[in-house]
């Protein structure tokens, strides 16, 4: 059978989206390769959520056209996800370099698709092969609870590309959550573009506290892990802060994106919250939940963004003290609302901004890491590298999102990917992490 480059741009979302086209083409006899020259299709799995990741998106595509062009290797190419979605038909006559478009709603047709591009015919549709649901072979994975999003920010354009909200079925989930811990996975993290209203839609409404009840007691016979990213204030429930602190295996870490603080740029945005409100939320969950680890999302240059209100984001993200916060410069998106309002900031003040809002958040960041050391937590295994002395073992603790926070350097020991282990932690730097094996020990968590 004939071999697949996979590639894939963007978010996580984007990552479980590739990971179940492979499973689906794998399961139909494709085989996979990393190497260009050895493919006989290439897939590329797009990000158009900002204007860079749309032209990254494009770019990485035309270059792979153009080396294989050049090196005489005619590869067909294969466009899927976001940038089909927002861009559409046009795609077809300004990208002649790709064989076949994809939306993200039709990537379950996937197989069809690539059979037609290589003109392979079978007697009977592979159809989806039963029991074959992800790829995945590492120690985490992300696992898509919904889809889609209603809230229309004004800065935002998912809703136009990925469609109105709807949650996948709590069964669904569990199933693939179960498939994963069998295959050797220890941590799930859970996301979607809104975690936190997940079954609201149904007709027969659900609670996301209800899901992570669900999937925790899936992962308990594993020992595994239950993380989940991207709740918004709205979302936060006595229900769910009870379960994220009386479920073992859901880790108390809570990713909410508050984008500002003022409540006249969260106007502008269309999103709800201030300040004050986001205070009284923080502290109420750092009550309630002894020890937790809190990340949020910040928004430099919004249209309309004052200097006091830039400087009002700054002193709220140094008096509460996240321990990550990723920084975002506004970037103004086709097709969205605040792309077309007046008073947009100049580039060198909003780049201005941005970097006062990063070196903050680096300061804070390194210094939460720092306070770790000393405690003894379970790590997760996720790789070995290359260190200043040699391998290591790379690995990740309950405080720590995989691919988006420090990780812990293990210097020593017989470990395999996957593999829990008690450590203690001796030493920092950056976001990063130094732990050292104790043998016959458990972690705190």
């Amino acid at each position: 059978m004939p071999s697949i480059l996979f590639i894939t741009r963007g978010c996580a979302k984007n990552e479980v989206d590739t990971d179940r086209m492979r499973a689906l083409l794998l399961g139909a006899g494709y085989d996979e390769t990393d190497d260009p020259d050895k493919a006989d299709i290439a897939l590329i799995n797009t990000c158009s959520f900002l204007v860079s990741a749309t032209q990254e998106s494009l770019d990485t595509t035309l270059e792979l056209a153009q080396q294989e062009e050049g090196e005489g290797h005619a590869l067909p190419i294969v466009m899927c996800g976001c940038v089909p979605s927002r861009y559409g038909a046009p795609l077809a006559e300004e990208l002649p370099e790709v064989s076949a478009f994809v939306n993200a709603d039709d990537e379950d047709g996937i197989v069809d698709v690539v059979d037609s591009v290589l003109g392979l015919e079978r007697d009977v549709a592979p159809g989806v092969p039963q029991g074959v649901l992800r790829t995945v072979d590492g120690a985490s994975a992300y696992v898509k609870i919904s889809e889609g999003c209603d809230r229309f920010c004004a800065f935002c354009a998912i809703p136009y590309i990925r469609g109105r909200y709807h949650s996948r079925d709590a069964k669904e989930i569990c199933e693939e959550v179960h498939s994963l811990m069998e295959g050797g996975v220890r941590e799930v993290v859970l996301i979607g573009q809104d975690t936190g209203i997940w079954g609201s839609d149904f007709d027969e409404p659900r609670t996301l506290a209800s899901l992570l009840r669900q999937v925790a007691e899936v992962v308990r016979p594993y020992g595994g892990w239950v993380r989940v990213l991207y709740l918004q204030p709205e979302g936060m429930t006595e229900e769910l802060v009870s379960t994220i602190r009386d479920v073992p295996e859901v880790l108390p870490y809570i990713d909410i994106p508050i984008q500002h603080c003022s409540a006249t740029v969260l106007e502008r945005m269309g999103r709800k919250g201030s300040a004050e409100e986001f205070s009284d939320l923080f502290a109420h969950l750092r009550k309630e939940i002894p020890g937790m680890v809190l990340r949020t999302t910040a928004m430099a240059g919004f249209p309309g963004e004052t200097d006091e209100e830039a400087q009002e984001l700054l002193d709220f993200l140094q008096d509460e003290e996240f321990d990550y916060c990723s920084v975002f410069t506004y970037s103004p998106e086709e097709g969205t609302r605040a792309a077309t309002m007046p008073d947009q900031v100049p580039d060198e003040v909003k780049l201005e901004r941005t970097q006062r809002l990063i070196d903050l958040t680096e300061q804070l960041g390194f210094a939460a890491a720092e306070r770790h050391v000393g405690e003894r937590v379970r790590v997760i295994v996720d790789g070995i590298e290359d260190g200043p002395d040699g391998a290591e073992f790379i690995g990740h603790a309950w405080f720590q999102a995989p691919d988006s926070d420090g990780v812990v350097h293990i210097a020593s020991g017989e470990l395999s990917v996957g593999d829990i282990v008690t450590c203690d932690l001796v030493d920092s730097f950056t976001y990063d992490l130094v732990g050292e094996v104790v043998e016959g020990e458990e972690g705190v968590r």
